[in-house]
């Protein structure tokens, strides 16, 4: 929990609240009670709102147990001494994942033509043979159970590489091994479990996670597919539809969210979403479609029919109803995958703008000595950098298990996947008519820099969307961002709370943001300098004013808006990518002191971070300025009308080729 003064350990509890003791008593008992503890006001929300909440609640973490870098940031709390010395692969581990990444890399460019299987739609099984041979489908399996027992580091590594080669191929792997069969199974699986599945990984299986169902999205709570016990007791039976399952068509193992039957808690029903384990080539399992989407053409994703599967009951993973809480537990470490895949894309366009920038002429002089060349190219490079500065740190804190990082793990997929599909772009644009035509089109007239810049294009693209969309992520981060503020006001936002309750929860939250409230003016930002970071001290200075700068507006528009903020999605956008922005700002500076200590050979990264900071300097302002100058009023108006059909003059001219449906 974040302290109400910059000086305090972070470790301890700010005045007024309970403390970690207390309040994970508290959860504990509600917990054995079978109770979610609500600290949002759902009484004025519809049946299915509030299913859907209480859902989500549930399966969210309740606590912060360990400290979190960004979650003290939205308090107003810069604890940069968790951030200060950026952590660094050991040699030994170093070593290992040098020695697999070239040979992992020799082998695919001389098996995998990226080109063909963006054309044929199709990785050859002679190259997923050959990764099967090298264990990389088995490269988070502990060592114990066959695997080869990579760091997170290593696998991101790993995975950069590969995503800046063949992101079709990427996709594979990280569907199986992020957030498919083995993620899960080394979190919450059984001995028998683990003894059961992890060995086949190394040697045959590939595994998918099937979550998402046609009218299903990120609401879990309306899922339709259903796993109900046999009277015996020891098997399950599925039945259902799954959409949009990465390597679904072709996997031997499966992740399966089912609907298990619902129990009665408080005089409450109360919904069960459990993962089970089931074998792909299952009787009952059908193939009804493979999807082709427009960009990572290789993936096999599809449509899944369950008719009447039979599942051992043993294959619960975890639980009974902890289903969607281990999808989002999973998804903690298994996203960071995402920023790696982009990093390693932004990295090829670092290598093209280079080149090219150097190479083509116009007007005289090569296209990266024109400014608007330049402009694109110290974009690219320097964000480059803050991209892999968030992954590494994220990475690093994934293998020391000593920090909270679901809310650094959201920030780094969603700073990193935009950037990325930015970048690709930039590139593009510098690359001209030939960043639009094929590689493959280039190669075959002749082209020597057949660069794949719209293939990156296409399948960078996905990137915003899988995993969480950009828009569900700042709503994700909002929600964590503005837990401990939630858990003190709970009994004064909610509606129909007793009168004497009202007061001691005022009282309590007097007592404790009298004395936050002031630290947000005055604290050690008016007077810290941060002179250890030479030319990017401003930078630190700047992320320390601002984060309590942050934290005044987001209390300010908790009381201005009270229980309606959470419709407000424009705002809390704004107020996280200013939380994201402040991290990636401390990460990189960071990162770049490192890189400047441990690698004075590389030159030019404190100035790379120097121009990263001002830009994202730059972006945060415009975002500070939009929380009051804005017509957000006018765009909800206009979009209402549109949905209405009071524009549909509007599409008069263009072809009808979309008749509506009756």
């Amino acid at each position: 929990m974040a302290t109400p003064n910059d000086d305090t350990s972070a470790t301890q509890t700010p005045p007024g609240l309970p403390t970690k003791g207390d309040v994970a008593g508290d959860a504990a008992k509600k917990a054995h009670a079978g109770e979610v503890e609500m600290i949002i006001d759902t009484s004025k929300m519809n049946e299915g709102k509030r299913q859907a909440l209480e859902l989500t609640e549930a399966s969210r973490e309740q606590q912060w147990t360990k400290p979190s870098f960004a979650q003290q940031l939205f308090m107003g709390t810069f604890d940069h001494a968790l951030i200060d010395d950026f952590p660094v692969q050991s040699a030994a581990d170093q070593a290992i994942g040098d020695t697999f990444i070239k040979e992992f890399e020799a082998f695919l460019k001389a098996n995998l033509d990226p080109e063909d299987v963006d054309a044929t739609r199709t990785i050859p099984q002679a190259v997923v043979d050959g990764m099967f041979r090298m264990g990389v489908f088995a490269m988070k399996v502990p060592k114990e159970y066959g695997g080869l027992g990579f760091t997170q580091v290593n696998y991101n590594r790993v995975m950069m590489m590969l995503a800046s080669y063949c992101a079709s191929t990427a996709v594979l792997v990280s569907a199986h091994q992020s957030i498919g069969v083995p993620q899960p199974l080394k979190l919450f699986g059984t001995e028998a479990q683990k003894r059961a599945y992890f060995p086949r990984f190394r040697d045959h299986s590939i595994s998918a996670f099937a979550l998402t169902e046609p009218s299903v999205g990120s609401d879990p709570s309306k899922m339709t597919t259903t796993a109900v016990p046999t009277p015996d007791g020891k098997h399950w039976i599925i039945n259902g539809d799954k959409l949009w399952c990465t390597n679904g068509p072709i996997a031997d193992l499966l992740v399966v969210m089912c609907r298990t039957p619902s129990k009665i808690v408080n005089g409450k029903e109360r919904q069960q979403i459990t993962a089970l384990i089931v074998e792909g080539k299952a009787p009952g399992i059908e193939i009804v479609h493979r999807c082709d989407f427009m960009g990572i053409r290789g993936i096999q994703n599809g449509l899944l029919r369950f008719k009447d599967v039979k599942v051992p009951f043993e294959n619960v993973l975890w639980g009974e109803g902890k289903g969607l809480k281990l999808a989002l537990t999973t998804l903690n470490t298994g996203r960071l995958t995402l920023p790696a895949a982009c990093t390693g894309a932004a990295k090829s366009c670092l290598s093209i703008v280079r080149r090219w920038g150097n190479k083509r002429v116009q007007w005289g002089a090569a296209v990266g000595q024109h400014e608007a060349g330049r402009q694109k190219i110290a974009f690219i490079a320097s964000h480059t950098l803050a991209m892999e500065a968030v992954t590494w740190l994220t990475s690093h804190w994934a293998d020391q298990h000593d920090k909270d990082i679901r809310i650094e793990a959201a920030m780094a997929k969603l700073f990193c996947s935009e950037l990325g599909c930015k970048i690709v772009d930039m590139t593009l644009q510098l690359r001209g008519g030939r960043g639009y035509e094929k590689a493959s089109s280039l190669k075959a007239r002749g082209e020597d820099d057949a660069y794949p810049c719209e293939r990156m294009v296409r399948d960078m693209r996905i990137n915003t969307i899988i995993e969480g969309t950009s828009e569900i992520m700042r709503l994700f981060l909002a929600r964590e961002a503005m837990d401990p503020h939630l858990k003190l006001a709970a009994d004064m936002i909610k509606g129909h709370v007793p009168i004497p309750k009202m007061m001691r929860s005022g009282v309590k939250l007097a007592g404790f943001y009298t004395g936050w409230y002031f630290s947000q003016w005055f604290n050690s930002s008016l007077w810290s300098q941060h002179d250890d970071l030479g030319k990017l001290a401003d930078h630190y200075q700047y992320a320390h004013k601002t984060a309590h700068r942050l934290a005044r507006t987001i209390f300010h528009n908790m009381g201005l808006y009270r229980d309606k903020l959470e419709r407000k999605q424009v705002l809390l956008g704004h107020l996280m990518e200013i939380g994201t922005e402040l991290f990636a700002m401390t990460a990189t500076c960071s990162y770049a002191r490192m890189l400047e200590r441990t690698k004075p050979g590389d030159q030019g990264a404190i100035g790379l971070a120097d121009y990263f900071c001002r830009e994202a300097t730059r972006r945060i302002e415009a975002h500070f300025l939009a929380l009051s100058d804005n017509d957000d009023r006018m765009m909800n108006h206009l979009a209402k009308s549109v949905l209405a059909g009071e524009m549909k003059w509007m599409e008069e001219g263009a072809a009808d080729c979309f008749p509506e449906q009756g």
